[in-house]
């Protein structure tokens, strides 16, 4: 009985997903060749919570031509900023059996911009990733470069961003498969980012499991030692890799129908809330995303629900 009933819901999970895809998803990341009006962007792209690329929507920034690294070294030189560094690329991502985070490192910004440029040798995968509004609470001086929030979208949602956040890193550093429930819109200011992006409605073809968390600590030889929390509770995380994703061990994630899409430098990426989502970028890539927090939408809760069966059909 209890197989029969599972059978039933895988079904009507695949359908529903179908559904998604034949109704209103679309087959690939669309561009706009100019930012909507708020009105315009909440009923074609909020509301049916869908990504677009926007082109032209911050030519008028000064940080597209400004931020160099000279300009960078001569702007942020001695200011100290916290970078997150990894043995391989991969911080907050499922490793042998753990969730593993980086080692958050102080270090100046010259010393970043050096490991970046190659000009010392070292060891490690270094990346400035964040997620706190680390661009107006650690570089202010940089705030005079951008905007301080996306006027349209601003009045889209009928509130100012949350967070405003700075990316810098190396090419080998990933942002492993995810979901947020902020209104993500990401610019990238030099270089090219990749996405991998999955709707919500994927979301029961994507595998979760509940791991000890543990911080990588690089030792005096310069290798990277794993240190496991062992007071902290399990972390509920995807094992899944998309770049190569094991359809033997995780079968059901044949059935999602991942985008891929490039947000190169001067693009701005509508990444909607809850939407799946796995990141790569160019070496030195920098970026500035603002996060507006939707935690209790309507499309949150509704997506909340979908989460909870797909739970119930996990633990099955």
């Amino acid at each position: 009985m209890a197989e029969k009933k599972q059978d039933g819901l895988d079904k009507c999970f695949r359908h529903f997903s179908e559904e998604a895809r034949e109704l209103y998803l679309n087959q690939s990341v669309p561009y706009l060749e100019q930012p909507p009006s708020p009105l315009e962007f909440y009923r074609n792209w909020i509301g049916p919570n869908k990504p677009c690329i926007i082109r032209n929507a911050f030519n008028h920034w000064p940080a597209l031509s400004r931020w160099t690294p000279e300009y960078l070294r001569e702007k942020l030189g001695s200011k100290v900023i916290s970078v997150a560094v990894t043995p391989n690329g991969y911080a907050d991502a499922v490793t042998d059996g753990r969730f593993v985070m980086p080692e958050e490192r102080s270090m100046t910004f010259s010393s970043l911009l050096d490991v970046i440029e190659g000009k010392v040798d070292k060891q490690g995968v270094y990346y400035v990733q964040k997620q706190c509004s680390n661009l107006t609470e650690e570089l202010p001086e940089l705030m005079a470069d951008i905007e301080e929030d996306i006027p349209w979208m601003n009045q889209a949602l009928g509130r100012s961003p949350d967070a405003v956040n700075f990316w810098l890193g190396e090419a080998d550093a990933v942002t492993s498969l995810h979901k947020d429930h902020y209104e993500n819109l990401y610019c990238v200011i030099s270089g090219e980012k990749t996405f991998i992006l999955l709707p919500p409605t994927d979301r029961p073809f994507i595998p979760y499991g509940l791991y000890q968390p543990a911080v990588y600590k690089q030792t005096a030889d310069g290798d990277f030692e794993v240190v496991e929390q062992t007071d902290a509770e399990k972390v509920p995380w995807i094992p899944l890799d998309p770049l190569s994703p094991d359809l033997v061990q995780y079968e059901s994630y044949s059935s999602a129908r991942p985008l891929l899409c490039r947000v190169s430098a001067g693009e701005m990426l509508y990444l909607p809330s809850l939407w799946f989502h796995h990141v790569r970028q160019t070496h030195g890539c920098t970026a500035v995303n603002f996060w507006y927090d939707m935690e209790y939408d309507i499309k949150y809760n509704y997506y909340q629900l979908l989460d909870s069966l797909s739970g119930l059909a996990d633990s099955s």
